[in-house]
């Protein structure tokens, strides 16, 4: 298995594409996405195009979907819910499908949709991920963070550095497939004990605290508090 790590869609080879992809999204959208999952929405569509979602969305009844959009770390007004995972309550998303639009993990999933694997990946439940990965050993794995309007993001890195430390043995460095690697493991080695305070220290947790949304990084900052791993099924189109 060769891993490596990409901060951004943006940053990742160009006319390349790996046998697996774990995308990160982790404040909010992957976690959005494993929590709905887990909770028994049948299914997450992702867009980049909040026009897009609409119009796809609008071809079923209200009964059975839920429209998922955010931007800037609020709700946009056209949708039902914003990115919030602590919004995908049972009771709120159980058997519906779920079209969702975000300002950077759903480009993330549409980077990496050709892939034969793609999985949504979060603290949440990234020791799932690890063991499936462990199961499967893909031949090339990217694990890609989404960052923030094409910047680099801690928190997504420090994600892709708790799955990476489960499957790289610095005795034997083949699996290494960049630099990246190595420094989201060392960041994730650093700040294991102590996720909710890098959070609350990313940029982009401080813009959801100035938006009240401390709980979203609590909840976020959780380990392996879902056992589900969510994988593509069809094109943009995520089930478990």
């Amino acid at each position: 298995m060769k891993i490596s790590v990409y901060h951004t869609p943006e940053s990742t080879p160009d006319n390349c594409i790996p046998e697996c992809a774990v995308v990160i999204d982790v404040l909010r959208a992957t976690t959005t996405i494993v929590t709905a999952l887990n909770n028994g929405a049948k299914s997450v569509k992702a867009f980049s195009d909040i026009d897009l979602l609409l119009a796809e969305s609008d071809l079923l009844s209200s009964e059975s979907r839920l429209r998922l959009g955010e931007r800037g770390g609020k709700k946009v007004e056209s949708c039902d819910l914003g990115n919030s995972p602590l919004d995908c309550s049972s009771d709120i998303v159980k058997d519906k499908q779920l079209f969702i639009s975000t300002t950077n993990g759903t480009r993330s999933l549409q980077r990496v949709e050709s892939a034969k694997t793609v999985i949504a990946g979060a603290i949440i439940n990234y020791g799932a991920v690890v063991n499936y990965l462990k199961e499967h050993k893909p031949t090339t794995l990217w694990l890609l963070g989404s960052g923030w309007e094409g910047g680099y993001s801690l928190e997504d890195t420090v994600c892709a550095g708790a799955i990476a430390s489960e499957l790289v043995d610095f005795n034997d460095i083949d699996p290494i497939g960049n630099d990246e690697v190595v420094s989201a493991i060392a960041l994730y080695l650093q700040w294991q004990d102590n996720l909710l305070d890098l959070f609350r220290l990313s940029s982009h947790g401080q813009r959801l605290l100035k938006l009240n949304l401390d709980d979203d990084l609590k909840y976020c900052a959780q380990k392996n508090i879902v056992s589900s791993v969510p994988m593509q099924t069809q094109k943009g189109i995520l089930t478990i």
